[in-house]
């Protein structure tokens, strides 16, 4: 009777696991000081062990997300970053020649993507910020700004159309995330680096009620700004699912995975 029992905990326990929420993580960042000390195959490996579905993954410079959407086609959402190296966050929007770097690789290559970048207030209205929103426009092209609300706002002057992905959800209170989420229908957030949604994985009541009221327009992000950064990314999936898990299943699995599907235009998972 004990085995019997033993077998039949192990029927019921192996079908969860194997079920676990698939994750879309959409603030991945594979950059050049990453490569050196990751190759791609045990990049690839990470996400496959976290349960990392699709990834939309930008590098400082391109040649790691490249690298990485050879060795792992089928995760890899590629997004262009404007930065060649590190140490160009607060600097590329007044360098011309980053768009030249820009456009020579949106010949080369195919992206979802331009960001994620950062800029604020009225950076963008540099020539540089203007001629990449008309670019993200000329290529149909999210745009993964690193931005406060003030230069979202800008953004949207001067592209009313543009796709916007609010990487961290600006470092907003949930409050101010439901103010923008409402004033543009074109506007995305990631929880990338955040851990006020949840505290003990439940839900905090604030959270709640923005996902509650938009339940389409918030997805998951590790943000691996780091090379260490990558040794956080299964214990991120799974605390993320833990927290999720306080939600109910629709709404969970829409920010686990289904929303940044939407927003990138990609056939769902099933």
């Amino acid at each position: 009777m004990r085995y019997f029992f033993a077998a039949l905990l192990m029927l019921l326990v192996t079908p969860l696991k194997a079920a676990e929420m698939p994750i879309f993580d959409a603030h991945i960042h594979y950059s050049h000081d990453a490569v050196e000390f990751l190759p791609p195959e045990q990049i690839a490996g990470i996400l496959k062990k976290a349960g990392v579905k699709k990834a939309l993954v930008s590098s400082s410079d391109d040649r790691g997300t490249q690298l990485l959407l050879k060795h792992a086609p089928n995760i890899v959402v590629p997004a262009l970053r404007p930065y060649r190296k590190r140490g160009e966050t607060g600097s590329w929007m007044h360098d011309p020649t980053i768009i030249d770097y820009v456009e020579g690789l949106l010949k080369k290559h195919k992206y979802h993507a331009i960001g994620e970048f950062h800029a604020f207030d009225t950076d963008i209205e540099t020539p540089v910020l203007q001629k990449i929103i008309a670019l993200a426009k000329k290529h149909d092209l999210l745009l993964h700004a690193h931005s406060d609300a003030e230069a979202v706002e800008r953004i949207f002057k001067a592209n009313p159309d543009a796709r916007v992905l609010w990487a961290h959800s600006g470092f907003a209170r949930p409050e101010r995330v439901r103010e923008m989420l409402r004033k543009h229908k074109n506007l995305w957030a990631d929880l990338a680096f955040r851990s006020d949604q949840a505290s003990g994985g439940k839900v905090i009541p604030q959270w709640r009620e923005a996902f509650e009221e938009f339940p389409d327009r918030f997805m998951l992000g590790t943000d691996t700004f780091a090379p260490e950064r990558w040794h956080y990314v299964e214990d991120h999936a799974a605390s993320s699912r833990t927290w999720l898990s306080d939600l109910p299943k629709d709404l969970a699995e829409k920010i686990g995975f289904r929303n940044a599907e939407a927003m990138l235009r990609l056939s769902p998972t099933e």
